[in-house]
């Protein structure tokens, strides 16, 4: 029985009609979450901050220095490093950069006014600033309120939530925490005055030509450094076209003041980075050439002392001129020979700076040992320039990635080749050292022959010589390389600096908003309306009969909003009522046209409790004792006695004691205030109720009745529930099978539509019970059957309803529920 009630596939079909008229019924719906949704946009929007862009455009240029020539001793400009667009880009992009600005600019400190809705920073408007101890850790993330109180005084306000909060080092950006009291901290100071609190120390003073009115009130709020650096870094934009040398830097902020800054700041910290790598070679060889004059100065100074000592001593304060000749040529060969050795010393530096460091960006110029090789020259600045781009790319690349393989591998190439350039030129070196040596060896043979003391002077003034001559030479080189520093620019042009000549406002359009959300709350209610029909098996309209079912239908009842189920003789001129007459009409023409003599039987029955059954029962037994015929009600529902409340009767005798032979019939007949209507009651429930259904006492019962009366009326138990009701057919001339709107599900049909097919179930009809023009389902009943609601507006005039007001509101409130 259970699969006979399932519903089938016709029955849940989606039903486009109903789901469009059920979604029109949720209009009070839809108007409530267009009023709601207006008024939440509406504050949404008066609390909107705008954000704006500004931008700043630079190009990269390749400035050569004016100063260097075919014949400079440092022949390296950009101090070996190429500045490269992409590598700017990913400077600016990177985190360090902005840490820098961030830091300069003091952007981790807010200065906070109290707005509408919120606090708002207003930046250099405030009328004041705090010069912060930078080696004490600040307050963060918690706003100390500044009260002014009088020209040169303020309050100090902050209120603790938690007894434990974060500071910060702005110096080395290091993060603590501090024990607090909870609860509002208050002090009184004056201006100027040092603050030295646990987590707040410093000096507020006055801005320049500014003054602070009494009561004001201000906000300053320091920030984790690391969070701003992140927000400062992820609101930067850098584009750069293809091939450009063009690039263009925008930022997003809420104050345009912070915005030119910050931008302005960016690109000037990125200058001064940019031009101090370009000078980074001459910084390299200045460093490198103060260490070699600091050994020189003091090998000069003793043998100035030992040449100025012996002259005093031995009273030679000069040379013959075979002895200045030799001396000449003595001078000439040490000077080569520390030419030579000064290289060979830098090889060999060299050399072992690339086989143990990771980097190679402090490698000193190759011209100031004197050494003119083209392939060392060139391939120590193409090393240079490659760990320095290396060095930019590890704050912004992953370790892994292939752009660093790519310039591993290239650091890798031109080591390997420096290394083999550095053992062909040592090798060569150590010839023309051996030739100079051999030199010397002559000349010092020549020398042996001098007096003695003539030797002695000349020995001590060759090491003078060669001390001063060398201590000359790295003068001039360290001076060449300060000349190149000093005379080196940025190859960062900027074309247009940030300037706040009309920022962008950005930001959705406001009012599109209203537009989302009228459709918001037009699609609400519309999925709920889906949803419902989706899932809705009920049936909702008497349409819903007509394609589920062939048997035909009787009559539709329309809804009961009487307290009992006694419409017809409470209400006898309702439509109810009139709809009961309607069907009792459409039964004397059924019994008519069957050529039925005698005393007519009806047996009404339903799927389920709760449809409606007794109601009907109640009804038509009355419209048929309102006609004269002599009427009675039959209660069958064994299991589930319900008409003796309606009628205020007693139940404790009926039809269960007549079958099992307690009591005559004439004891089990009550009168009812109807005329010509009586009723059995069903009695006490007794635990055989279909026995006694089938029993040949009901056959004995139904014929005595219908020789005292015209209609005999059956009201049975649900025949989805019991088969008691399908035992009495054989009883009856005609049978109603009540559906009940919004109640009956779809499936229930199934039942009675198989046995209306397989004719096990004949001269039966359905009724429509508890139909309601005013549902959400948006059917109107205008079939015109000739019962039911088919009176159309001719039947206000008829029907015997309660009588309303007739003003305007009420005719307003009508026109909104049609």
């Amino acid at each position: 029985m259970t699969d006979e009630f399932e519903v089938s596939d016709s029955a849940s079909s989606f039903d486009i009609k109903k789901f469009l008229f059920r979604a029109l019924s949720y209009w009070k719906l839809f108007l409530l979450l267009l009023i709601v949704g207006t008024f939440l946009v509406y504050q949404k929007n008066i609390r909107e901050e705008f954000s704006y862009r500004l931008g700043t455009k630079l190009s990269v240029e390749d400035d050569s220095n004016p100063l260097f020539t075919s014949n400079a001793s440092l022949t390296f400009n950009w101090g070996g490093v190429t500045a490269k667009v992409q590598t700017l880009i990913v400077t600016l992009k990177s985190r360090t950069h902005h840490e820098k600005v961030v830091d300069r600019l003091e952007f981790y400190k807010s200065y906070l006014e109290e707005g509408r809705f919120r606090k708002q920073d207003i930046y250099k408007a405030a009328p004041f600033r705090f010069d912060q101890d930078y080696n004490f850790p600040q307050l963060i993330n918690i706003p100390v309120k500044i009260t002014f109180l009088n020209a040169d005084a303020f309050e100090l306000e902050v209120d603790f939530t938690e007894p434990r909060v974060s500071v910060q080092n702005f110096n080395t950006k290091e993060i603590s925490k501090v024990d607090v009291t909870v609860g509002l901290f208050k002090k009184q100071y004056k201006i100027g005055e040092p603050i030295h609190l646990p987590f707040f120390k410093g000096v507020l003073r006055l801005a320049e030509n500014r003054n602070a009115s009494a009561g004001a009130v201000y906000f300053i709020q320091f920030n984790d450094f690391d969070e701003v650096v992140a927000s400062y870094n992820s609101r930067t934009n850098v584009v750069n076209t293809s091939s450009s040398p063009i690039i263009d830097i925008s930022l997003t902020d809420k104050n345009t003041e912070k915005i030119v800054d910050y931008l302005n700041t960016i690109v000037d910290v990125l200058s001064e980075d940019q031009l101090n790598r370009k000078n980074q070679y001459a910084t390299n060889a200045i460093r490198f050439i103060d260490e070699q004059i600091a050994r020189v100065k003091g090998e000069l100074s003793l043998n100035a002392e030992a040449l100025n000592a012996y002259r005093k001593e031995n009273k030679i304060f000069s040379l013959d001129d075979e002895s200045l000749m030799l001396n000449d040529k003595l001078t000439k060969l040490d000077e080569e020979k520390e030419a030579v050795n000064r290289q060979l010393n830098y090889y060999e530096t060299l050399q072992r700076y690339l086989l143990t460091s990771n980097t190679f960006t402090e490698i000193p110029a190759p011209s100031i040992a004197g050494i003119e090789d083209a392939n060392i020259l060139i391939n120590v600045s193409k090393i240079n320039e490659l760990s320095v781009q290396k060095s930019k790319l590890q704050y912004s690349v992953r370790s892994d990635a292939s752009v660093f393989n790519d310039l591993n591998r290239q650091i890798e190439g031109l080591k390997n080749v420096l290394l083999e350039n550095i053992s062909s030129a040592t090798n060569g070196l150590k010839q023309d050292l051996k030739a100079v040596q051999n030199n010397l060896s002559r000349v010092e043979n020549q020398f042996s022959k001098l007096p003695e003391d003539q030797q002695q002077l000349i020995t001590i003034e060759r090491q003078y010589t060669l001390s001063e001559q060398t201590y000359n030479v790295f003068l001039a080189k360290r001076g060449e390389a300060e000349i190149i520093k000093a005379s080196n620019v940025s190859d960062i042009l900027v074309i247009d600096p940030a300037k706040n000549t009309g920022a962008t406002v950005l930001g959705r359009n406001l009012n599109i908003r209203y537009i989302l959300m009228f459709f918001a709350a037009l699609l609400i209610p519309m999925i709920i309306a889906f949803v419902l029909t989706f899932i809705d098996h009920n049936i909702h309209s008497p349409m819903d009969i007509e394609k589920l079912s062939s048997i035909p239908l009787l009559g539709v009842i329309g809804k009961n909003n009487l307290n009992d189920n006694l419409v017809v003789h409470r209400k006898p001129k309702s439509a109810v009522a009139e709809a009961f007459r309607a069907i009792r009409t459409n039964l004397q023409y059924y019994y008519k046209s069957q050529d039925l003599q005698g005393a007519k039987t009806l047996m009404i029955t339903s799927s389920v409790s709760g449809e409606g059954k007794t109601f009907c029962s109640i009804n038509i037994s009355t419209v048929f004792a309102l006609s004269g015929k002599k009427t009675i009600l039959l209660g069958l529902d064994l299991r589930k006695p319900k008409i003796f409340g309606d009628f205020k009767i007693n139940n404790d005798v009926g039809v269960v004691n007549y079958l099992i032979g307690q009591k005559p019939l004439e004891d089990v007949i009550q009168k009812t205030k109807i005329d010509h209507l009586d009723v059995i009651v069903s009695g006490p429930i007794p635990p055989n109720p279909s026995e006694l259904i089938i029993s040949e006492k009901m056959r004995e019962l139904i014929t005595d009745l219908k020789t005292k009366y015209d209609y005999i009326i059956l009201d049975t138990p649900p025949v989805g529930l019991v088969a008691d009701a399908l035992e009495l057919l054989d009883f009856v001339d005609a049978s109603l099978y009540v559906v009940r709107q919004d109640y009956t599900k779809k499936g229930m049909l199934n039942f009675v539509n198989e046995k209306y097919k397989t004719k096990q179930v004949k001269n039966i009809s359905l009724v429509y019970n508890g139909y309601d023009q005013k549902a959400k389902y948006g059917y109107g009943y205008g079939y015109g059957y000739g019962y039911g609601y088919g009176y159309g507006n001719y039947a206000n005039g008829y029907h015997e309803e309660d009588q309303k007001k007739s003003g305007f509101w009420s005719r307003l409130k009508s026109v909104f529920k049609k």
